[in-house]
């Protein structure tokens, strides 16, 4: 109930691009209607009313600042995806989703009033078995510490081509795949990886985190008891900041 009364609108001009001051940042609660991130985008964003930070018509995309955490952005296409399983995302001219969110990373930074260091950053987005909305959405937010140090200990074993990470995550076998650039979409470079991409897309989950000089790209498959959920090596909470201020010799 108190989440539900955090909810804020905040109307901005329409336009093709409309961009609201982080300050400004307005909230939204995912609540149990699965297509309620499409109808904010579609019927007000697009019509200039609410409640987007960034509204993009023009690249396709759509910025929302998630009720779920103080500093966490949803990316959101214009346009009706579903997710995963959509296979308008394995076109060569689909935009490249998780470049445009990662472009908005320093928003996190910015509602937590200070600098964030970009390892601490991740994108996510979950299967269609382990997610609540059918409108394709990216998840922008810190990464949980203790999975950024996993993957700082297998930094070497994250190479080219896909394997398996050493050590489960929650429970769950990652493999993963470094990327030097996000020049390429990563919907696309899992889908090259699958036997049959239009049927099994939608059963998988998607991680991307900075590592060395690139990024790690994590996937995970559901079964069994296993949503593939990619989410959950995302810190909503971001204890890795707060953990750091506390070791910090002038924290208060």
């Amino acid at each position: 109930m108190l989440r539900a009364l955090r909810v804020l609108a905040v109307l901005f001009g329409a336009g093709s691009i409309a961009v609201l001051p982080a300050h400004a940042a307005t909230v939204i609660h995912k609540d149990r209607d699965p297509d309620i991130l499409w109808k904010l985008v579609h019927q007000k964003c697009a019509a200039g009313l609410k409640p987007c930070t960034v509204y993009d018509q023009g690249h396709g995309f759509a910025l929302l600042h998630s009720i779920e955490g103080r500093g966490q952005y949803l990316l959101i296409p214009t346009d009706k995806v579903t997710g995963m399983e959509s296979v308008a995302l394995l076109r060569e001219d689909a935009p490249n989703y998780f470049a445009q969110a990662w472009t908005y990373r320093t928003r996190v930074a910015t509602d937590y009033g200070q600098e964030i260091p970009e390892t601490m950053l991740s994108l996510a987005i979950n299967s269609s078995k382990g997610r609540s909305q059918n409108q394709l959405h990216i998840h922008l937010d810190c990464i949980d510490p203790s999975v950024r140090a996993l993957l700082d200990r297998y930094a070497d074993r994250i190479g080219p081509s896909w394997s398996y990470l050493p050590e489960p995550i929650n429970g769950h076998a990652y493999r993963a795949l470094y990327l030097a650039t996000l020049n390429g979409s990563p919907f696309r470079i899992l889908a090259a990886s699958l036997a049959q991409p239009e049927r099994e897309m939608g059963d998988h989950t998607l991680v991307l985190a900075p590592l060395g000089r690139g990024y790690a790209l994590l996937d995970d498959v559901a079964h069994d008891d296993d949503r593939a959920s990619g989410e959950e090596i995302q810190d909503h909470a971001c204890h890795g900041l707060l953990s750091q201020e506390a070791h910090t010799p002038n924290a208060h």
